[in-house]
């Protein structure tokens, strides 16, 4: 994997950039569509390109619970599983064994956890979940890390630093004497811990550089903590993590929170909110947040966001959004999905577009103060 740094906003740490894998270039700042299960949920493929997606997020603790690496390496990889030509990122896992397993049991050789799919013991070690994205074939891996609560003490997020050091470690062992089975090239992002303990993530930063030779990721963050603790944060990483490496700020998150973070220099994203609020009627607009069920709309013919030429605005009234939503029609998940997935991309190219014309600080300015009283947005 390439990463170059095309421009920067003078008055901000704003940067735009080009990722190139083997599958496609990427463009930063990036937002990745979840694709956690081999699939963005009702989009298409096709649909996904159309709206210029380049990289999309899968998932290694769902894929390897169903239908398993191995079933997906026989069938040629993730990408020729799910019929998808352009590139992936795969989460190691970590994040949803914490959160998701019924119980878990973390040891120094992994985690053994209860499936929360029918309550199986299973058990992931860091040369597991290496040999699974191995499998999958995604284009970037990421390290197996432990990803404690937000509200956890602080010890607790202490060692959770130690043992991320530990296993990232493990991570590039394993990878360096066990190389891609397909013919593309696949690199690992080290994640950054430490919760909202400047000490504690200057530690873990000392300790995954020494592994992070083509991108870093922030983890431990939007997982509990305060808003404001969470910026300045990454306003730390600003001044600590390698400028020449992409950024990527995992699960994060809203529109204002992309425009907030890409001005202290993230580059890459993901979030179930675009698809997940889609599928639950709440479609992001350029006037805001907008609530399709609500009765306001039975009667407005007018498209749901004006400045938006996706498939649902250039075709369909809110009117008849709602009605699909009030007969639970799947069209209407769909069309939500799509719409919320196009927004989100447009946001990102014009976000792109303020850089490279070194106007980013203004705008972000216009358009944090617009969205100022919906905490939605």
């Amino acid at each position: 994997m390439k990463f170059s740094i095309t421009s920067f906003d003078d008055d901000s740490s704003a940067r735009t950039g080009l990722i190139k894998t083997d599958h496609s270039e990427i463009e930063t700042p990036v937002f990745m569509p979840i694709g956690t299960n081999g699939v963005v949920k009702t989009i298409l493929p096709n649909e996904l390109y159309e709206i210029n997606t380049n990289i999309i997020l899968g998932n290694t603790y769902h894929l390897f619970l169903r239908p398993g690496h191995k079933l997906i390496s026989q069938a040629g990889g993730l990408h020729q599983f799910m019929n998808w030509n352009k590139s992936i990122l795969t989460d190691s896992g970590g994040f949803q064994v914490y959160s998701l397993a019924k119980l878990n049991n973390i040891s120094n050789d992994g985690v053994k956890f209860q499936s929360h799919i029918d309550g199986s013991t299973q058990f992931i070690s860091p040369e597991i979940s290496m040999e699974i994205q191995r499998s999958l074939g995604s284009d970037i891996i990421m390290a197996f890390d432990v990803c404690p609560a937000g509200g956890e003490d602080k010890s607790i997020i202490k060692n959770s630093v130690e043992q991320t050091a530990k296993w990232i470690n493990r991570c590039n062992d394993y990878l360096d004497n066990h190389q891609s089975i397909f013919n593309w090239n696949q690199c690992m992002f080290p994640i950054v811990q430490g919760g909202i303990y400047p000490d504690l993530r200057k530690i873990s930063v000392d300790q995954i550089l020494p592994f992070s030779t083509c991108g870093v990721a922030i983890g431990g963050l939007a997982v509990g903590e305060e808003k404001n603790a969470m910026f300045d944060i990454i306003s730390m990483m600003d001044e600590i993590l390698p400028k020449d490496q992409p950024r990527y700020l995992m699960g994060v998150g809203r529109p204002t929170d992309l425009v907030r973070a890409i001005y202290l220099g993230i580059d890459m994203f993901d979030c179930v909110l675009p698809t997940r609020n889609g599928r639950n009627g709440q479609l992001f607009t350029s006037e805001g947040v907008m609530n399709i069920e609500n009765a306001r709309y039975i009667n407005d013919f007018n498209s749901v966001d004006k400045e938006c030429k996706c498939t649902l605005c250039k075709n369909y009234t809110r009117s008849y959004l709602r009605h699909l939503f009030n007969i639970n029609e799947m069209l209407g998940l769909r069309l939500a999905s799509i719409h919320n997935i196009t927004f989100y991309m447009n946001l990102m190219k014009k976000i792109r577009d303020n850089i490279n014309e070194n106007r980013f600080h203004n705008w972000s300015k216009q358009f944090l103060n617009q969205h100022s009283n919906d905490p939605r947005m």
